[in-house]
């Protein structure tokens, strides 16, 4: 009954594993207007470029990036023609990525899209303050003029 997500980019990253020796592992990653979803590359046969339209499959099981609970997205160095950023999460914890540096890189993508995201939440929150602040000020607003 969800909604299909809107796929805004969809391509492969390397993301360095949280074990002992921190490797890095390819990972399909598809950026929707929710958040990160992060899949396990079956190769590099999809190529990973711009987005494809449309629904995001939730085939295999995904490890999913919320922008709730993204705090930011640092660049931290451009070395040999890749990007190395982190994906800081409220919690604290950090993310590592890198990807090639060619073309628009993922983390101004996934920067710009969390930005877009906590902007519509500060709208929407402040909408809601107001509406809030209207009722209650129409309710008891006559019996302060006294």
């Amino acid at each position: 009954m969800s909604l299909p997500v809107k796929v805004m980019r969809d391509g492969l990253v390397e993301k360095r594993s949280s074990g002992l020796l921190q490797l890095w592992k390819k990972k399909r990653c598809v950026l929707t207007d929710e958040g990160l979803r992060l899949h396990k590359s079956k190769g590099s046969g999809n190529g990973g470029g711009g987005g494809g339209g449309g629904s995001c499959s939730s085939s295999s099981k995904a490890k999913e990036l919320r922008f709730e609970r993204m705090a930011t997205v640092d660049c931290v160095e451009h070395k040999r023609g890749l990007v190395y950023f982190t994906v800081v999460m409220a919690t604290g914890k950090e993310i590592d990525f890198r990807c090639p540096q060619d073309g628009t890189a993922w983390n101004a993508e996934i920067a710009l899209a969390l930005v877009r995201y906590k902007n519509l939440q500060a709208v929407q929150s402040g909408r809601n303050r107001h509406l809030s602040s209207a009722s209650q000020l129409g309710s008891s607003g006559e019996e302060e003029a006294q």
